[in-house]
């Protein structure tokens, strides 16, 4: 069975990863698989950028088929932040909590009729030569509570209410979330493409 590596040491998303590509036909593996491997830097201003880089970057290390995937959170009332740099918000090594409470006080005097955000995801896959062969984006409309709640998901899911519903990612099942969410968006088209690539694989 072919091996695709999930390129992500953060448990939180390699979970989620996880469980929407779970019935693809491939071995799934992690970076833990490569205790060896080189940090790849996220040096991109997009987040095509960055996960391109990482999906380039780990397959040419591993020589393995690769996804990888670069998130963040986009804040209308921040113009667009924290974005690219969502996971470095707070700084370096900085936890989910630190980040989310930088966030709350920069939009503490923001009315809720202006605290509009969107999630974004692009994945990247990338043959085991570090050439990329897919694209794909997901976006996730909605808007910043005042506190966080709940304590599904991780990074921002506590504070981020998806658009129709009065619940953050954090309160939402995880069922639910993935049924919504915009790396569940991006996934569904990569799903798609690797399917293809398994039924070509099968013609050949």
């Amino acid at each position: 069975m072919r091996t695709l590596l999930i390129a992500t040491r953060n448990r939180g998303k390699l979970k989620e990863i996880k469980e929407l590509v779970d019935d693809l036909p491939f071995n799934i593996v992690d970076l833990s698989k490569f205790p060896s491997i080189e940090t790849v830097e996220e040096s991109g201003d997009t987040f095509a950028g960055n996960a391109s880089l990482k999906a380039r970057g780990y397959a040419r290390q591993a020589g393995v088929l690769t996804l990888a995937d670069d998130s963040g959170l986009m804040v209308d009332a921040l113009d667009g932040d924290p974005g690219v740099h969502s996971a470095r918000y707070a700084g370096e090594g900085a936890s989910d909590r630190e980040r989310t409470e930088k966030l709350l006080r920069a939009l503490a005097d923001v009315p809720q009729s202006r605290r509009g955000a969107r999630f974004v995801s692009v994945i990247a896959i990338a043959q085991h030569k570090g050439e990329i062969v897919h694209v794909s984006v997901g976006e996730c409309q909605g808007q910043i509570a005042r506190d966080p709640r709940g304590d599904g998901g991780f990074g921002y899911d506590p504070i981020f209410i998806p658009e129709g519903s009065t619940l953050t990612f954090g309160e939402l099942a995880a069922d639910e979330k993935n049924r919504i969410s915009h790396r569940a968006h991006a996934l569904s088209k990569a799903v798609a493409f690797l399917r293809a690539l398994t039924a070509a694989s099968r013609d050949v």
